[in-house]
Parts: C-alpha cells; structure tokens; sequence
C-alpha cells in the first residue's frame, strides 16, 4: 500500500520532470562536454575560449538579438508604434450611438493587448461613443494578444481582421469578457487606479470588415511603449511574435542580409528562415559573438544598457533562473546579461547561450556557446553550458553583479493614447 502510494507520486507529471532533470544531469559525460561549440573574446577582440568557433548550428532564440538589433538601428530607440481609431458615418452626440463603421487603421504595433484596448475604448467613451451599429472594419497591420510564431499566425490580411476584429468586439464588451480578460482589466486598474466596478463599453453591432472605407475621421491614436521597452518583453520571455518587428522592416531575409552586413561576414554565413529563431537557422559561435558585440555597441551608443533589452540572470522572470541556477544565487544576480536559445526537434535541437558580463577590471566579456544535436537532452547541456560560464567567469577575475532594474513592463506601462480631435469638432 505505501509502495503504491509512493509509485503514484513519483508518476505524476510534476515528480516525474523533477525526477528527469535529476537523471539527465547525473548523466553528463566528458563525451557530452565535448560537443560544445563555444567562442570568447573581450571587447577588444581578445580571444579567451574557442571550439568550433566556425562550425555552424541552428542559434534558435539568438535570433531574436539581431532582430532587436535591426529594430533599433533602423527605428531608433524613441520609436512608438501606433494604432488609429476612427469613425464613419452618423455620429449622434447625444446618444453615443454610431450609424456606421469603428475603424481601426494598424501601424505593426507588435505587442498591443486587452490592457491596451481598455486605454482606447476609455478614451472613446469619453468622446461618448458608446455603440457602434454598423461594422468594425480593420486596415493594415493590426494584431491584439498573440498568436505564438510562424505556425499559428494568421498569413491572409482577411484571415486576420477577421481574428483580430473578434478579439476586438469582445474585450470592447464587458458582457463578453472571459476569465483571463477580466483578470486582465482587474490588473490593469489595480496598476493604473482605475474604478474596476466602471469598465468602458464600445457595443459594436455589425461583423468584422477588412479595409479602411474611403472617408473616416481618426478619432484615438494609441502609441505603444518605447522600442526597447517593447523588445525587452520579447526578449525576457522570449516571445516568437516578434516576427511582427521583423515583417514591418523586411522578414527574414530582409533580416539576413542586415546581419551579414552588419556583422562583416561572408553571404551566406548567416542563414535565417525566420526572425524569431523558429524552425532552420545558422550561423556560428565566432558569428554569435560578433551579434552580441554589435548589440552592445548600438544600445550603448543610444545611452541604454543591455540588460534593458535582454535577460538578466537572477532578475528577470522567464526561464533563465531555473536554466542557471547557480548563476541565479544572490552572490552573482545581476552580473550576467544573456539570451537564450532552445529548440528540440528541428535540426535534431539545440541549446545556445550568447551574453556578455564585466569583469572587476571593468572589461567586458562576450561569449556565445551552443550544444547542437542536444533534443530532449537540453537541461543535462544547461547544465554544461552554466559550469563552462562559470569557468570564463572564474578565470576571466569574476563577473561584477549589478543592481537588478525594475519590474518588467507590461503592454501598457508606457502606452499613451491621444485624442485626434476634440468633441466639438466632430
């Protein structure tokens, strides 16, 4: 009876995950330790660990680095997206009714939610726009919450209004909101000191149209958080929708060419067929290095650190700490900024680390390390990749560890919505 009680602990799915990181690294072998790919150098070129430096792999979620990097060289670090709101039609001022079609003109806002959904229809309750009897038409690149990378994003524009448009209509109308959009706006007062018992409410009668009609007037423009503020939740969370920046600027190939231009190496020494980090990518640990390099030089010319825009072991949520955890403990949270890389099956999966930390002679430290061919067996190279760290860091004189920066922002932290035009005016 107790072997049965046991048995049925260790079988459920929470034991048996712990029980796997458990086997998986307890069979870490010098064989395993020696599939690493890894390449280290300082600011100034010096190199201080190399193996296969030139040998490709799929870099998985490294990607995103040079997406971020394209994003800023060629957005600049104030860039906002925005989203314009407008109407068509009769507009009876004392009602709040519409006779005619809400439109929503999209400018790629990439990470636009609920949250900032409620700043719109707020806004435009105060305008007294209450209900909209006609249709909801959508133009351009719009996108509310996500739609989790390139398998499940929606290709047809149609397609996508349409998704959106429902999105729309229902976190518009509090007598449609579900669990999660509820909790969402319940946060979003809590943060904000809203009245959560006065939800705004814009009833929109008609379906969901693609296109802008010919005559509207823009009413609300919706302006997102800051670029780097944006590309830090992507990054954190290491969220595969950031294929929305990359579309806006040219996709993957548009991406491809940048990075081999902007890093210096041959064509072809960057291979992207996405820009999230998603499905069949290469590049090298040599060529990992020169992406973290020039991410650095960029963001700090733009008077940023990078670890506002990428991960910082034992500060940031995601699956950093738990991937690191001795690089996570209180005596080293803070000294080391990285970026991820997990893939399992495609190219028989990968596991890449690219970052860079200083040293306590004030030199910096760049370093990319990847375990190609690794599966299932990723927490097992985690594990390698975390003590081979820990070596560069021990005999490059330590990592200094840096106060951890605030909270991660939400959508809608930063967001600003302003009215186009004023009430008299309509």
């Amino acid at each position: 009876m107790i072997f049965r009680y046991f048995f049925a602990i260790f079988a459920s799915s929470r034991f048996k995950h712990a029980a796997a990181l458990l086997l998986l690294a307890a069979t870490a072998t010098a064989a395993d330790s020696d599939r690493l790919l890894f390449h280290a150098e300082t600011l100034d070129g010096r190199v201080l660990a190399s193996r296969g430096a030139d040998t490709p792999f799929n870099p998985a979620s490294l990607v995103k680095v040079g997406t971020s990097l394209w994003a800023l060289e060629s957005l600049g670090a104030e860039h906002r997206y925005r989203t314009v709101f407008g109407v068509e039609g009769d507009w009876d001022k004392q009602t709040g009714r519409l006779a005619g079609s809400l439109v929503v003109q999209g400018w790629g806002d990439p990470d636009f939610q609920a949250e900032n959904l409620f700043m719109v229809a707020r806004q435009l309750n105060r305008l007294k726009l209450k209900r909209v009897e006609g249709w909801l038409r959508i133009d351009g690149d719009f996108w509310i919450g996500w739609e989790n990378g390139v398998a499940r994003r929606a290709l047809d524009p149609r397609d996508r209004a349409d998704r959106m448009g429902r999105r729309l209509r229902m976190i518009f109308d509090p007598y449609r909101w579900d669990k999660s959009t509820r909790a969402a706006w319940e946060a979003v007062c809590a943060r904000r000191g809203w009245d959560s018992s006065d939800p705004p409410r814009v009833q929109i009668v008609g379906s969901v149209r693609p296109g802008a009609p010919a005559d509207w007037t823009p009413v609300v423009i919706h302006r997102s958080n800051p670029l780097p503020v944006l590309l830090r939740r992507f990054n954190v969370y290491s969220n595969n929708d950031i294929i929305r920046v990359a579309d806006g600027l040219g996709g993957p190939s548009g991406l491809e060419s940048f990075l081999e231009q902007r890093l210096g190496v041959a064509p072809g020494a960057v291979e992207l067929e996405t820009a999230s980090g998603e499905k069949h990518n290469s590049l090298t640990a040599r060529t990992g290095v020169r992406l973290v390099r020039a991410f650095l030089e960029t963001v700090q010319e733009m008077g940023l650190s990078v670890g506002q825009l990428l991960p910082v072991i034992g500060c940031d949520p995601g699956a950093t700490d738990r991937k690191f955890p001795k690089l996570a403990r209180p005596d080293r949270a803070g000294s080391v900024v990285v970026k991820t890389g997990t893939l399992i099956n495609t190219d028989g999966g990968v596991a890449v680390l690219g970052g860079v930390f200083r040293t306590p002679a004030n030199e910096l430290v760049l370093f990319c390390i990847a375990a190609p061919q690794s599966g299932w067996k990723e927490p097992e190279f985690r594990g390698l990749q975390q003590s081979w760290l820990l070596e560069l860091i021990e005999t490059s004189g330590g990592a200094v560890q840096r106060p951890c920066g605030g909270e991660l922002p939400f959508s809608d932290t930063f967001a600003e919505t302003e009215w186009v035009v004023s009430w008299e005016a309509l």
